[in-house]
């Protein structure tokens, strides 16, 4: 059975091309708008113009890593619902436990696939 998203807007920020590009294709298959941003400093950028329903992060990355980016995202009262996802390369407790403190949803590791995407914004989205 084939997961129709229409219309759900969703944001990924990851420094990886290769990452935005496969998750990008994904999302779109299933119906999905997607907004990619490098960097945390572009996410923000673009969060404020798109409002996307739900936000995949990538914990290493330049500038802003996606720890401080959640975290930005979360304190601010007009995001704070918005359902964030942190993406890393590291199966590592602590990481997903600094993850929950900076207020992330979940945590996927990378390399995720088509049914952990699209399961994440099953579980956070709520008119999904």
């Amino acid at each position: 059975m084939e997961e129709n998203f229409e219309g759900l807007k969703v944001m990924v920020i990851d420094d990886s091309k290769t990452i935005r590009r496969t998750a990008e294709t994904l999302l779109q298959k299933a119906g999905c708008t997607v907004i990619t941003a490098t960097d945390g400093f572009d996410a923000l950028a673009k969060i404020a113009d798109s409002h996307p329903d739900i936000i995949f992060v990538d914990i290493m990355m330049p500038r802003l890593d996606g720890y401080q980016t959640c975290a930005l995202i979360k304190n601010n009262s007009a995001y704070k619902a918005t359902p964030v996802i942190m993406l890393s390369s590291k199966d590592g407790l602590f990481d997903k436990a600094k993850g929950r403190i900076v207020g992330s949803d979940e945590y996927l590791t990378k390399p995720f696939s088509r049914e952990e995407l699209l399961g994440a914004i099953k579980q956070h989205v709520a008119r999904v």
